[in-house]
């Protein structure tokens, strides 16, 4: 589990792509100072799992169903990725609740300043857009943002000059592609609802049966 806030931004020195699957080689300094093989580390929003580790980087796997649903695999070397280390029972929870699974890929379609802020327009997946709200939270990339605005299939987050400055984010532009995972708590309810609710919806049937 992350918070969404990014300890740091890291690059990409190498990347094997295989049939279906990819290998990372990331340079990072912060994340590998506690980081063992076998921990997670939030990688542009995807949670990996470290294979190898040393003082400037470490590497990690990518399987299929991962480079299916997430941009890694379209990573190239030079490129900076947004990096968290999991939450321990110690850590602030200073942003939401993270998983590093991601709902969806996202398009960029425009990125404007407001006085110190930074507005970013997105085309979002139904998975994302769904179960978003207004001042709600999702996770781009691996950072945490609060919504600004929500509609069928886009939304609208607005970056802190923090925010923008400590991650990849402040060189968005249009047309990019953006790892997008929707409020866990708000997909946990969804799921719920849709469960519970009647397969034939309310019928009057239903309603004698009921007593009404």
């Amino acid at each position: 589990m992350f918070t969404g806030l990014v300890e740091e931004v890291g690059t990409l020195r190498a990347l094997r792509i295989g049939a279906q699957s990819a290998a990372l080689d990331i340079a990072a300094r912060t994340v590998t100072e506690t980081l063992a093989v076998g921990d997670s580390v939030l990688t542009d929003g995807v949670c990996l799992t470290v294979t190898a580790v040393g003082r400037d980087g470490f590497t990690a796997d990518v399987m299929p169903e991962t480079a299916r649903r997430t941009t890694l695999a379209e990573r190239r070397t030079g490129d900076r990725v947004n990096l968290e280390r999991a939450l321990t029972l110690q850590s602030r929870l200073g942003g939401h609740l993270v998983s590093g699974h991601i709902d969806g890929v996202g398009i960029v379609t425009a990125v404007r300043p407001e006085d110190n802020a930074l507005v970013v327009d997105l085309e979002a997946p139904p998975a994302v857009a769904a179960v978003t709200v207004a001042q709600g939270s999702v996770a781009m990339d691996g950072v945490s943002l609060t919504v600004v605005s929500v509609d069928v299939s886009a939304l609208r987050v607005s970056l802190i000059p923090h925010t923008a400055a400590a991650t990849t984010l402040a060189r968005l532009d249009r047309g990019r592609r953006v790892n997008l995972e929707a409020d866990i708590i708000a997909k946990y309810v969804q799921a719920f609802v849709e469960r519970r609710r009647p397969p034939e919806g309310l019928t009057w049937d239903k309603l004698a049966e009921a007593g009404f």
